[in-house]
Order: C-alpha cells, then sequence, then structure tokens
C-alpha cells in the first residue's frame, strides 16, 4: 500500500470526480520563437503563462540566455508583459514570436549585469552557502552522474570492475560519525573563470552631458588576458570607451567595439572569455534545472566549506541598497506589503482557473514579504536601521522599514507582566503567528489577517508585520471595534465582525460566548477577548493579537479551585510553566474530535446491536403462533413499553451535538473575563470539555511517542544559547559562539573563553559604540561560562520548562550513559539557533585543546517562521488521488495526482514540498505497476526538490535518497543503488545516529542489495546489524524479526555455511510457529526451507569427506552454490519498503 503524506486520506471521502470535470483542458500548445540573427525554434507554451515568465525561460535558454532587455512581438506588435497567453488575440498553434532588442534604462542595465554574474556564477555554490538569492546546496549528481543512465552497458563487466564496498565511517559499529562526507567536493570544484574582474567604474554617474549621449553606467573590466577595458553601458548597447583609473574620456574606443549584450562584446575583446563562457554554458545546461532555478524561500546550510571571497560588483550594490526583489533593482522603490497581500485575497475564486491564478499571486506575495522581512529583521538586529522611538529603551524600540513593521520579542511596558514575562512575550510571536496560520488556512472572504513573519537572529526574536493603513495614526483605544485592549475590562463588539467570524469560528472550533463587560454588560464575541479587529483606512476589516485562537493548555495553567481529571493528577499535573500561553495544538484538537466521534459511533453500534437483541427476543415467543395471537401479543409488548425522557433528552441533547460539533470556549480561563450568570452551567460544561481534551493528550497523545532526551538537551540549550548572546558585543560573535559549543560539547574541563576574551579586549577601541548587545549585562560576561555550568543550566532549564530531570550532567555522561552522540547534537543546536560552521573533522574527545575555535565559526543565519499558503484546489486532487490508490485504482490514482501536480507547479514553480509529495508518489505508483523508467524519472526529481527545499540532510531527503535506491536496483542499476543507499545511511547517522528503529529498514536494503551483488560478507554486517535493532525495538518475537533471520539465511547459505543458515532459519521457523501456527504458509515455508538446507549440508559433508579421502585429489564436481535473483531481492526489498504486490486473478 502506498504511503499517505501528510493526510489521513479516510477523513477526505469526497467524490475524486466532483473535481475531474473542473481541470482547464489546456495541454498547451507550440510556438515559434526567432532571436535576431537565428532560425525560428519550437517551444511548447501554457495558455495560463504569462509573457514575461515565457521570456524568463528564454533568459535560462543556452541561445539566448545572454538577452535581458526585449520584447516578443506577434505581427508587429509588441506583448504586454503581464499578459496572459491566452488573452493574445492571434496567438495560435506555430505563431511566429520574435525577439526584438529594446533600448537599455539604467534600470534594464542593472538588471543585465545581474543576469551576466548569475550566468557568470551559475556552477559557483558560494551563493548557497551563504544563503543568497534563493540558491541552496543539491549533491543527487554526485551519486548518480554518468552512473543512473549508462551502467548496463557492459553489464558481464560490471560486478567485476566496480567496487561496492562501502565507505568505513558508514559500516555498522563504527563510532562517531564523520562531518567532512556531508558536502562531497570534487577535484575540480573551482568553475571555470572568464573574467577577472567586472564592476562598476568610480566614474559613475555619468555628467549631465554624457547623459545626453545615452550613458547608463560605466563598467570596469579586467580580462583573463590580463587587460584592462573600461565599458560605457548606454541605451543602445555596451561598448569601449577611453577612460582609464584616472582619465575620464567617455569617448568611443578606436576601433569601436559595440554590442547590444555585454556578453557579445566581452567575447569580441577575449578569446579566453569566448571559449571559457561557452564550456561554462555547455556545462550549464548539461545539469538538471531543479538545480539552477530559484527557491521560493531561502534555505541555510549550517556547514561550509572555507571559501574565497572574490571581487562581485553586484553584491556590493546589493549591500548599500534596499533592493527589494528580483524585479525591483533600484534604490528608493518600496512595495506597500499590506496593499499587496491584502489584495491578492480579494481577487476572484470563482472558477478554478480564477482559483488558480489567486493562490500564484497570493504564494508569491507572501514569499516576496517573506525574503523582504528576513532582510529587514537582520538589519534591525545588526543596527542598520533608526527605531521610530529612538529615546527609549533598546529593549522597548520599534522600526519600520520598506512599509514593514518590526518589534522586539521583549516585554514592552510590562504587558505580559502577569502571563510570564519576557517568556510570555519571546513566546507570543510564535504563538500569534499559528494564529495567523490558522486563519490564512480559514481564508473567509473578507477578514483579513497582517502579513507576519517571526525571525530569531542573534539571540533576538524579531516579529515582522504588515501595517494596517491609518493604525500608526490614531490610538490603539480609538482603532479596536472588537475585542478588548486591557485584558476583558473592556470588551467591545461588531455585527460585522461577528459576521465574518462566523466560518472561521466553525472551522477552528472556537464557540460563540457572551462575556461580561466591566459595567456588567453583555457583549457577544465569536473569539478570545484578545482578537482584536480593527477597520483599517481601506476599508477592509483586520484580525490581531490571535494569542488565544486554541485552547489553554490545562496541564501547565493551574487554576485556583479547578481540578483536572484523575489521569492527568496522578502524573502530577497541573504543573507551573514559565509562561501562561501553554495552548494545545490545532491537531491535538482535530485528533480529540475524531476520537469523541468515534466514542459516539462505537456507542451507537453497540445500542443498534442490544436493538436487535431485543427484536430478536421478541420475535422468538411468536414462532408458531396463529396471526390473530401473534397481533396480540405485539399489541402487549408495545403497550409494556415506556419511553424513558432521560435517555431521550441525552441521546438527542447531548450526544449528537457534543460528537458532531465540538467547539471550545478560548475565554474559559482567561484571568479578568466574566461570564453572565445564566451561562454557569454552558461555563461548567465547557472546562470540563477542556479537561477531557488535555486528558486526551496525556492518555492517549503521548504514550505514542518516548521521550527524546537529544530533543530536549538541544531545545534547553536553544533556550539558553538566546540569553547567552545578548551578552556579546557583534565583534565578539565568533569568540563567543566557539566558546558556548566547546562548553556543550568538548570533554575538556575548562573552555579557553579567558584567554579569547583577552584577545578581544586588546582589539576593542577604547570608545565603546552603544549597542543592542549591551542590553544582556556585561559584554565580556560570557568568558566565563564553563562546560560544568553551563550543564547545570540545562539540567535547570529542563527541570523548569519540560518539568523533567536529566539523566546526564555532562556531555561525556550523555554520549556514554545516553547513548548520544555529539555530531547529532551539533547539528541540532546549529540548525534551531542559526550558526554555520566550517565543515571538517572535529576531535570532540581531544582533552587538552578546544574543539571549536574562532575560525570555524563562519556565520550566523536568521531562522525564520511564516504562514505557508497552499494550492487548494491541488490538495483536494492530491487527496481524492490518495484516495483512489488506497482503494486499489492505481491507474486513476495515479492521473489524479499527476493532476495535482499540475496544479502545484502552476501555483508554487517547480520546487515546492508539496510538488515532492507528489514526485514521490506518483514514483511509487509507476514503481507497482512495473513501469521502472518513470519511477526512476520522477524519485530522481523528487530527491532534488527536497534536497533543494527542505536541506541536503533532512530526514525527509533521506527517504527520498531510499526510494530512488530500491527502485534503481528494480531497474538493474545496483552501483547507484548501493551510491545511493550509503548516502541514505550516511545522513541518518549524521541525523539520529545509528541506535534507531529506521536504520533497520535501511541494513537490511543494503545488506539484500550486496547479496544480489554476491558480496556476502559485507552483506552480512548489515544484516546482522538489522537483525539486532529489529530485535531491540521490535522485540525478539515479532514477525519482522524472523523476516531478518530469513535474510541472514540465504546469504549464509550462498556463503556455504549451512550451520549458520541453519540457525537462523530455525529461528525463523519457531517465531512464525509460535506467532501464526503451524498451518499457515510461512510456517509451512520456512519448514520446506530447513528440509532443503539440511539437505544442502549433508551434500556438503559428504563432498568434504570425499576430498578428506582422496588427498592426492580427484575429479570432484564443484558444489553448486545457491545465487538469488533478481526478482527474488526485489521482492524482500519491497517486503522491507512495506509494499506488498498482490497478484489479481
Amino acid at each position: 500500500m502506498l504511503e499517505l503524506d501528510r493526510y489521513d486520506a479516510s477523513e477526505h471521502q469526497e467524490d475524486p470526480s466532483a473535481l475531474e470535470g473542473d481541470i482547464p483542458e489546456d495541454a498547451g500548445f507550440t510556438v515559434k520563437i526567432q532571436a535576431p540573427g537565428t532560425e525560428p525554434t519550437d517551444f511548447h507554451v501554457s495558455p495560463l503563462a504569462m509573457v514575461h515568465e515565457i521570456k524568463q525561460v528564454l533568459m535560462d535558454r543556452e541561445e539566448t540566455c545572454h538577452r535581458t532587455c526585449f520584447s516578443l512581438q506577434l505581427d508587429g506588435n509588441t506583448l504586454d508583459n503581464f499578459t496572459h497567453l491566452r488573452s493574445i488575440s492571434g496567438l495560435q498553434e506555430d505563431s511566429l514570436l520574435k525577439i526584438v532588442e529594446e533600448p537599455y534604462t539604467n534600470r534594464e542595465v542593472r538588471i543585465h549585469l545581474r543576469h551576466i554574474r548569475d550566468l557568470l556564477k551559475s556552477l559557483d555554490p558560494t551563493d548557497a552557502y551563504n544563503g543568497l538569492e534563493g540558491s541552496s546546496l543539491c549533491f543527487l549528481r554526485f551519486f548518480t552522474e554518468q552512473h543512473i543512465e549508462g551502467e548496463l552497458k557492459k553489464k558481464g563487466e560490471e560486478i567485476k570492475q566496480f567496487n561496492y564496498s562501502p565507505p568505513e565511517y558508514i559500516l555498522p559499529g563504527i563510532k562517531g560519525c564523520h562531518l567532512s562526507p556531508l558536502q562531497p567536493q570534487t577535484e575540480n570544484l573551482k568553475p571555470t573563470e572568464c573574467l577577472k574582474v567586472l564592476a562598476m567604474s568610480s566614474w559613475n554617474p555619468p555628467p549631465g552631458n554624457r547623459k545626453m549621449h545615452g550613458d547608463l553606467v560605466y563598467l570596469n573590466v579586467v580580462t583573463m588576458e590580463d587587460k584592462h577595458y573600461s565599458v560605457t553601458a548606454s541605451t543602445r548597447g555596451f561598448f569601449l570607451n577611453q577612460s582609464t583609473t584616472y582619465s575620464f574620456n567617455p569617448k568611443p574606443a578606436s576601433p569601436s567595439v559595440h554590442s547590444h549584450s555585454l556578453v557579445e562584446l566581452l567575447s569580441q575583446i577575449s578569446s579566453t572569455f569566448k571559449k571559457n563562457f561557452s564550456a561554462l554554458l555547455k556545462k550549464r545546461t548539461s545539469t538538471h534545472p531543479f538545480e539552477r532555478i530559484s527557491t521560493p524561500f531561502q534555505l541555510f546550510s549550517w556547514t561550509a566549506p572555507a571559501l574565497d571571497h572574490a571581487m562581485d560588483c553586484v553584491r556590493a550594490e546589493d549591500a548599500s541598497s534596499s533592493r527589494l526583489g528580483y524585479e525591483e533593482h533600484v534604490p528608493g522603490q518600496i512595495r506597500d506589503w499590506n496593499e499587496e497581500l491584502q489584495s491578492t485575497r480579494e481577487l476572484p475564486r470563482k472558477t478554478l482557473t480564477d482559483r488558480l491564478l489567486r493562490d500564484r499571486a497570493i504564494f508569491k506575495a507572501n514569499s516576496d514579504f517573506v525574503t523582504t522581512a528576513t532582510r529587514g529583521a537582520m538589519a534591525v538586529v545588526d543596527g542598520n536601521v533608526m527605531p521610530i522611538n529612538p529615546g527609549e529603551d533598546p529593549r522597548n524600540q520599534m522600526f519600520i522599514w520598506s512599509s514593514i513593521f518590526f518589534s522586539l520579542g521583549f516585554d514592552v511596558r510590562e504587558h505580559y507582566q502577569k502571563l510570564g514575562g519576557e517568556a510570555a512575550a519571546h513566546a507570543a510571536s510564535t504563538i500569534d503567528l499559528n494564529g495567523v496560520s490558522a486563519y490564512s488556512v480559514v481564508d473567509a472572504e473578507g477578514l483579513y489577517m497582517l502579513g507576519t513573519v517571526v525571525v530569531d537572529y542573534r539571540g533576538y526574536r524579531v516579529t515582522a508585520q504588515s501595517i494596517v493603513p491609518g493604525i500608526l495614526e490614531r490610538g490603539q483605544e480609538q482603532s479596536v471595534v472588537y475585542g478588548s485592549i486591557d485584558f476583558g475590562k473592556t470588551v467591545v463588539s461588531n455585527e460585522k465582525f461577528l459576521k465574518l467570524m462566523d466560518k472561521p469560528s466553525k472551522q477552528l472550533r472556537m464557540q460563540r460566548h457572551i462575556v461580561l463587560n466591566k459595567d456588567d454588560t453583555p457583549v457577544e464575541l465569536a473569539s478570545s477577548v484578545e482578537c482584536k479587529g480593527i477597520v483599517g483606512n481601506d476599508g477592509r476589516h483586520y484580525i490581531l493579537d490571535l494569542l488565544f485562537t486554541f485552547p489553554p493548555d490545562l496541564n501547565f495553567l493551574p487554576v485556583e479551585g479547578e481540578e483536572l481529571n484523575p489521569e492527568c493528577q496522578q502524573l502530577g499535573f497541573p504543573r507551573q510553566h514559565p509562561h501562561r500561553l501553554a495552548c494545545l495544538r490545532q491537531e491535538l484538537i482535530e485528533a480529540f474530535v475524531k476520537h469523541r466521534h468515534q466514542l459516539f459511533m462505537d456507542s451507537l453500534s453497540q445500542g443498534l446491536k442490544q436493538e436487535d437483541n431485543c427484536i430478536q427476543a421478541a420475535v422468538s415467543p411468536l414462532v408458531n403462533q396463529s396471526p390473530d395471537a401473534a397481533q396480540n401479543i405485539c399489541n402487549q409488548a408495545i403497550d409494556d413499553v415506556t419511553p424513558d425522557p432521560a435517555s431521550q433528552s441525552i441521546s438527542s441533547k447531548e450526544i449528537l451535538p457534543q460528537s458532531f460539533d465540538i467547539r471550545f470556549n478560548p475565554d474559559i480561563f482567561s484571568p479578568g473575563v466574566h461570564f453572565p450568570s445564566e451561562s454557569s452551567k454552558e461555563i461548567e460544561e465547557q472546562k470540563q470539555l477542556l479537561k477531557d481534551a488535555v486528558a486526551f493528550l496525556i492518555s492517549n497523545q503521548i504514550p505514542a511517542f518516548r521521550i527524546a532526551l537529544s530533543e530536549l538537551i538541544t531545545r534547553c540549550t536553544k533556550h539558553l544559547f538566546k540569553t547567552y548572546l545578548l551578552a556579546v558585543e557583534p565583534s565578539a560573535l565568533s569568540a563567543s559562539v566557539s566558546h558556548f559549543l566547546n562548553c556543550l560539547l568538548s570533554s575538556s574541563p575548562d573552555a579557553p573563553g579567558t584567554q579569547q576574551m583577552d584577545r578581544l579586549a586588546s582589539r576593542r577601541r577604547s570608545r565603546r559604540r552603544r549597542s543592542r548587545g549591551s542590553v544582556g549585562g556585561s559584554l565580556t560576561a560570557w568568558a566565563s561560562l564553563t562546560s560544568c555550568e553551563l550543564w547545570r543550566m540545562i539540567q535547570a532549564e529542563a527541570l523548569e520548562y519540560y518539568h523533567y530531570s536529566m539523566p546526564c550532567w555532562s556531555v561525556d555522561q550523555a554520549v556514554d550513559k545516553c547513548g548520544l552522540q555529539r555530531i547529532n547534537l551539533l547539528r541540532e543546536i546549529s540548525i534551531k539557533t542559526g550558526i554555520q560552521i566550517l565543515i571538517k573533522e572535529y576531535h570532540f574527545d581531544a582533552k587538552h585543546r578546544p574543539v571549536f575555535t574562532e575560525e570555524d565559526i563562519l556565520n550566523m543565519f536568521p531562522v525564520v517562521k511564516h504562514i505557508n499558503p497552499r494550492a487548494t484546489d491541488g490538495l483536494h486532487l492530491l487527496h481524492c488521488g490518495q484516495i483512489k490508490v488506497q482503494q486499489g485504482s492505481l491507474k486513476e490514482g495515479c492521473e489524479l495526482i499527476s493532476q495535482a501536480l499540475g496544479l502545484f507547479t502552476n501555483v508554487y514553480g517547480a520546487l515546492h514540498r508539496d510538488v515532492c509529495t507528489c514526485l514521490r508518489l506518483l514514483g511509487r505508483i509507476y514503481y507497482i505497476l512495473g513501469d521502472y523508467s518513470e519511477a526512476l524519472s520522477h524519485q530522481q526529481r523528487a530527491v532534488l526538490i527536497s534536497e533543494r527545499v527542505l536541506g541536503i540532510d533532512h530526514p525527509n531527503t533521506i527517504q527520498e535518497y531510499k526510494h530512488l535506491g530500491l527502485y534503481c536496483f528494480a531497474s538493474g542499476q545496483a552501483a547507484t543503488a548501493l551510491r545511493l543507499l550509503y548516502r541514505a545511511r550516511y545522513l541518518m547517522l549524521l541525523v539520529c545516529g545509528e541506535d534507531y528503529p529506521e536504520m533497520a529498514s535501511l541494513d537490511s536494503k543494503i545488506g539484500l542489495v550486496l547479496h544480489g551483488v554476491l558480496e556476502c560478507d559485507l552483506a552480512l554486517k548489515f544484516l546482522e546489524s538489522a537483525l539486532a535493532l529489529t530485535s531491540k525495538y521490535q522485540g525478539p518475537n515479532s514477525l519482522k524479526v524472523a523476516q531478518s533471520h530469513h535474510l541472514l539465511a540465504k546469504v549464509y547459505e550462498s556463503k556455504g555455511e549451512f550451520r549458520s543458515a541453519l540457525k537462523h532459519e530455525k529461528e525463523r521457523y519457531m517465531i512464525y510457529r509460535s506467532q501464526v501456527g503451524d498451518a499457515h504458509e510461512k510456517t509451512c515455508e520456512s519448514s520446506e526451507y530447513l528440509k532443503h538446507l539440511t539437505n544442502q549440508a549433508v551434500i556438503l559433508q559428504r563432498t568434504m569427506n570425499i576430498i578428506y579421502k582422496n588427498s592426492a585429489g580427484g575429479n570432484i564436481a564443484p558444489l553448486k552454490l545457491t545465487t538469488p535473483s533478481q526478482s527474488w531481492i526485489v521482492e524482500q526489498l519491497n517486503l522491507v519498503t512495506g509494499i506488498v504486490l498482490i497478484p489479481l486473478r
């Protein structure tokens, strides 16, 4: 059965055909596009595409990538960039579109320079390491290049030539995990250089008289031949001028060299550039497009190699300008983010095409907003943005940059004092973001939320929000027309808001309720009192402060006079938490409602069974009676039945509403909120409902998970690191971070923080600037931290925040006593706090020298949280496809998921997690259907997207590698399959270590593939590891353990070691016999195999006896050892993966 990713298809029983007829029949059409001086080429386009998207694709093609300033013309008419192709009259199959060069402007020149720079650095991973321009790492080609297509050309010699041995660092039982293999390096890592220097000239900007001649920008170029040129970018294109470093002469050089494209000009003046640029383009074209295009949200790498810092005019310009997006390259152009975000939600949504355009606009606007907000938050923390209230304490300062409002995660004016102070203020940002995300998913028409992004950077939490028109001009008292601004003392409501909140309150399971104002006036609300409704100057209705969207978690909210359910009290709840904002997750609420619904259905089913039994008992006396006698008995039975009013009341008024429409009062335990006396019964019912929900969390949900000590340690460390960094001045960031990591992970008793502090003090100027870092205390307090003190603080934080007594008091105890690995902890803490370290091997066991130095800390990146707009129609089709697959209709499910993939790509572009999900599911379906080439094609793209969007070491990426390895082996590519599975095992060691349940499945796969290529000794190492892990986590009598024994028996048989094979197969037989009985087909199969092994062992012994007797040698036939067939290996791989193929008869 196919795995369902992220969603339970059983909850979505919509008829798949409901949407099939609404899918647009736009398979696309072909047009011809002709560039100047070339022949027309065919180009497949979609009617939904816009003209500027066609231009972007042309800028990516090898033949036309050097052009940026051009238009597309149809029959002499210039096409508007933002027109959809379906709206262009006269555009049809085989229409000819001509590329026409257009005059440059200052903006177009800068776009051209940026594009040329991107082409020159297209194979350079520097931007990916630095987290810039939507670049991210991808290493799939290192394991599949030159192998995934042509591996079996010389199949007969392949097994002899290829070394199937895994790298030593991934073998089972190896202690520790290496870091260097995370990012494979090649000998030709340094890309081909085409130019030495391309930079802005110091003669910019052109004087007035030269502007009259069309001069726009002056450039300096140094070619690989070490020749210096000065280039003028004019409205007509690019030409060489006669200026030098110290002499300005803008006249064209002699002989005159002029081109509309900078690439064409450079190709004329430098033969090396022409040669290397052509080679660069060919190499670039050979890479998969998914490796080149930008991701919608920036991904940051926690490791990077030492990189050379090269001259880059575009990067330098970006650092000194407020560039907000690819389409805006001139400082001073500011987008109105609030208007852009809200207007996209107002787009029509009646037809599927409307919804696709709307979803795409929403996703693009949100993606751009997140990028800009992240950049602004970093600028705020770095001190590069002036506050709007500079006279106040740095903690209380607020900022506006690029039409975005920024605030710091501190308790400003003790607003959160009663809720937990600083801890509550820090948590409030993400809780509010969760509320915004929940309301955004509901997508109620006419109700608007602020664009919100939460950024953690260098110890600060920054909240970025779009600005409601007019809110800065009015006081909050005049702005709020719904909700409360003083924690429930003064509450106002609004009929319009109540109407708009009706849909969200139903879907988010919030109960409409009445609260009392300070003068005991009843006020009706459809949300918590803290949710504020504001009507902006643009006439839109906004809601903000969505902290209490979800019910509070009473397990961490002690309320005087209230007792929790017994199951909670037995575990010591309620417990005091650092803040009073703990709430139940939306997923838990839905699980609780589903649980209640299931209880109701079980109760109803039981009642129907009892009713059937009563009817049966009443009918039995009527047997063999006359009709008149039977009628009299029935009449008497009806008269004897007296309905129970109480049971009828319970059935109709309590069970049904509570089972099908469960809602929670968000203000039920809010301090300062009062309810009318006539609602007392309802309030008590709501309190009990919430207590039942938190008891459900304890009794039903948590037992399904075991405590993850590693996660607990890294979360506590993250909390402490945030406070630690606030006490660090900017010049000491590298030293302080390396000192903190030494205290956390080093075995050395004394980390060298004092020496680092002394070196920094000698470099520090006597005059200290007032900086944001001073808010945490002394600028050198960080250096006094010791390893023992840090681990004591981690223990205290675990006890206070998670109420868990840690069993380890140092990193050595965490490794030796608890089985954790330092490299796993390093990875987790780096990702959670935004640390980027140098990729190399760190010797954590060193006792007399530090593990980390200043030079090992390369950078600090923001950790960004934001909403994720989804393509609703695509999700619906995906759910329908999953239902079809579950029902066994693979081809119908495949068609629906393919349609979902098309919608997702239309909305998000190629790189998105939903696209990855569809590709994975399609790959699995094609694999089950036996179409291995299609399975490989889809799964290869899924791996690429997962690496680019989620990360090269994300758990999802590991799963994608495992699937691709399976499909490669099934298609006969054993060598590539092993490379992929080895990569998956390495990544799993890095992420969670060897002692992990999923590792058993992976080791079984590797062992099976090695068995298939007759590497029996290696196969035994992995299969024995799989057996040990399966026995540990599944129990010694598990059917999976029996399967592991069988795999080992087959390998031993192939080696001719029948005694060991018999031992393992006997174990398998005993497990099957005890679990499923003697008559089961698996037990019988094992019994037959035991007989076969016994017979083979007897034959072997006879052969050995003959050899011993005839020591002089003789004509003895060689023993025929069985080798596994490809089909058997694939069948066993399927079983390990969880794929069971049932033949249809």
